[in-house]
């Protein structure tokens, strides 16, 4: 078995650590959001980090209304671009905690006196040091170069980010994530019967909308860098805009379809995908009751929360993240490659 695959399984236990160590720290910097609320919130991030950005740009503006911007660090470390943000929270992503670029633009915001505030696993890291208040994550050594565990935590300490700017965040609901987490594991024997059909795969398309976005970012990248399949990501609104015409006959597709306000527009993005005769198949829920004529891996609970903006699918990322995760690691093995040293990778990547 995987490092990749172990650590996959490790995921429960993981969220259920960081949600019980974490508690105290998110009440601290509630009480200090309160007093002082951001204007803007900047998020700084790279590679699996980058995509929990990009689902936390979605959740705080969902939850908050505080507009958010993901960060191009290269403004700070190439063009040296002194940036403006006095009154804006800054939030540096990173599972090691070193990734030079991250801390350099997390050094240049506490320049510019915005607030600052660290996502990592490295307790003891540099982003740790630099950032005015940290969340750290509990999960453990992560030693597969494929991250995963880490994923799923960081999308955790975002939930509690917004729980401490006010946003409408259920603690009771995030304490059930670990339960949904293991539900999502129950699909591993199911996914193993499926992943033999994809192994002549090279090329493929990921749509997600919404808080799932950002699950089609991340998986994407897994199909890449562990199976060495070229995968594009889309929202199934963009794709609708021009990349369809990829599509042909048996040309794989991969859509998250929580229940809730973005899946009329999957359903309709579904519906031409089988006209086209795409090889689609579907990660939902038991909340979404629909009939899917395609490939379903449904996770084995239903995620529906029932009210607010974001009613179904505001908790599904993480459950709905971990089958595309063990997809991943498994199509890997079956293709003979080692999912726990892509080629060209390691585990840290120093940018600038």
């Amino acid at each position: 078995m995987s490092r990749m695959l172990s650590e996959i399984r490790q995921q429960p236990a993981a969220l259920e650590r960081t949600l019980t160590e974490s508690i105290r720290l998110a009440e601290d910097l509630r009480r200090r959001l309160q007093s002082d609320p951001p204007r803007l919130i900047v998020i700084a991030a790279r590679g699996t980090s980058d995509a929990a950005a990009l689902f936390g740009k979605y959740l705080i503006e969902i939850a908050t209304g505080i507009p958010v911007a993901l960060a191009a660090p290269s403004i700070s470390t190439i063009y040296k671009t002194k940036l403006q943000l006095e009154g804006a929270l800054v939030v540096a992503i990173s599972q090691s905690g070193e990734s030079t670029d991250i801390n350099c633009f997390l050094e240049r915001a506490r320049e510019q006196r915005a607030m600052t505030l660290g996502i990592t696993n490295g307790a003891s890291s540099v982003l740790s040091r630099l950032a005015e208040h940290t969340l750290l994550l509990q999960a453990g050594a992560e030693e597969s170069v494929a991250a995963t565990k880490t994923y799923t935590g960081e999308i955790l300490l975002l939930y509690l980010l917004v729980w401490a700017l006010g946003g409408e965040i259920d603690l009771d609901r995030l304490r059930r994530l670990p339960g949904f987490a293991e539900a999502a594991l129950s699909l591993e024997s199911e996914i193993g019967s499926i992943v033999t059909r994809y192994t002549p795969m090279e090329r493929a398309a990921v749509l997600g909308r919404g808080l799932n976005y950002s699950n089609a970012f991340e998986f994407a990248l897994k199909l890449m860098e562990t199976c060495y399949v070229v995968a594009e990501r889309f929202s199934s609104a963009d794709f609708l805009h021009g990349p369809i015409a990829v599509v042909e006959p048996s040309f794989p597709m991969f859509v998250f379809a929580p229940a809730g306000p973005t899946w009329p527009s999957t359903q309709t993005t579904l519906g031409r995908l089988a006209e086209l005769g795409a090889k689609t198949l579907v990660i939902t829920d038991n909340g979404n009751p629909a009939v899917f004529r395609t490939t379903t891996l449904r996770v084995p609970v239903s995620l529906s929360q029932g009210t607010g903006p974001a009613a179904d699918e505001l908790y599904t990322p993480i459950p709905y993240i971990i089958p595309a995760q063990i997809f991943a690691a498994l199509l890997s093995e079956k293709k003979g490659l080692n999912p726990d040293e892509p080629r060209g990778l390691g585990k840290v990547t120093l940018t600038l």
